[in-house]
């Protein structure tokens, strides 16, 4: 049996982003179709016999208009400099081309009277569409900024919220009842039995573990190998707690200990290794943590425990932890595929592994 959690990019905002620039363009087609008829009007020129030149000018001039919009979408990632530098140039280069369009449509309806080309005529309809298709590039890049705008926010407000989230979970596996019972327990058996220095030793540990992580942001990322390392201290409190029955494995490739990730991000999945894992297998029980560098800057960690018989630490207890890890990472790593997977790993094994962008 396995549990996964993999979350790829989807549409997200994106459809309503592309309802919002649909229903621009038609509101500054409609506007632009008004304001001619209004002008030609007061010029003594019938808006109504005109009113199929006008829709097909304009329907010229907005395939330019989708052609400059597809570019800018292209480009969407530059500064919004460089893309009102790149707005200017396009809507100079397309305005000839409406200005020559108009001048062919009106050869055509007038045929077969020949129509002289008027320099002065085509200098003001390119003037006329210059403006007209910078107007509208200028309205789809606001458009698109206050889009960036509100996807940021709403992409650091799910991080708050998940890293927020997550670092109360893991303060509550840190000072649950279990945790801190089993824990003095050892302390108190050790201190019984005279072993003062274990216990002294084990209590400052505790102390420093949870130190640390109090003090740690939520919104932070650290260096794998920094992770790992806080991990480790607070196996060796279970280590002494289980005696020499616990021992840990730490199997990281090189490369992997630069990677960035959430902080106290393997602490549930250690705990519950712990519960789930370790705490029911009798004898002596190994927890490995590894990580890897996979093709396509993948970065995959994993943590692998024993447990007493198959299917033991399936989904009671799991599936929660599971997924609000697979929802940090998503909320992390947004846009960009990431995985939170649980199965077997072997004869009495069970491996949770985690897939995630590699970034350092």
């Amino acid at each position: 049996m396995s549990i996964a959690f993999d979350h790829r990019p989807g549409p997200g905002p994106m459809s309503a982003f592309s309802r919002e620039v649909k229903i621009l363009g038609l509101s500054f087609a409609l506007v632009l179709f008004v304001i001619a008829s209004i002008v030609w009007g007061l010029a003594g020129i019938d808006p109504v016999e005109t009113a199929i030149p006008k829709l097909v000018g304009i329907l010229g001039d907005a395939l330019l208009a989708v052609t400059i919009t597809l570019v800018l979408w292209r480009i969407r990632r530059l500064s919004l400099g460089l893309k009102a530098l790149a707005a200017i140039a396009m809507s100079l280069a397309a305005a000839p081309v409406s200005a020559l369009i108009d001048w062919g449509f009106h050869a055509v309806c007038v045929y077969p009277e020949p129509v002289p080309f008027n320099p002065e005529y085509f200098a003001q309809v390119v003037v006329f569409t210059t403006s007209e298709l910078f107007g509208w590039s200028c309205l789809y890049l606001a458009l698109q900024y206050s889009a960036q705008v509100r996807a940021s926010e709403r992409h650091l407000a799910a991080v708050r919220q998940q890293a927020t989230e997550a670092q109360l979970r893991a303060l509550q596996y840190q000072v649950n009842p279990h945790f801190l019972f089993n824990t003095l327990n050892t302390i108190s058996g050790l201190i019984e039995e005279g072993e003062n220095r274990p216990a002294n030793e084990m209590v400052l540990g505790l102390a420093g573990f949870l130190r640390r992580t109090l003090a740690l942001d939520p919104l932070s990322d650290l260096p794998l190998g920094a992770e790992i390392a806080l991990q480790r201290d607070y196996l060796r409190i279970e280590e002494t707690r289980f005696s020499d029955r616990l021992s840990v494995r730490i199997d990281v490739a090189p490369a992997a200990q630069r990677a960035l990730v959430p902080a106290l991000l393997l602490q549930p999945l250690i705990e519950n290794a712990i519960r789930h894992g370790v705490a029911r297998t009798p004898g002596r029980a190994e927890l490995e943590i590894g990580a890897r560098i996979e093709p396509g800057e993948t970065l995959a960690i994993w943590v692998e425990n024993p447990v007493p018989e198959a299917g033991g630490a399936t989904a009671t207890g799991l599936g929660i932890g599971l997924r609000n890890v697979a929802e940090r990472l998503a909320a992390r790593h947004p846009g960009h595929a990431t995985s939170c997977a649980f199965g077997p790993a072997g004869p009495g094994r069970v491996r949770v592994e985690l897939r995630m962008p590699f970034r350092t």
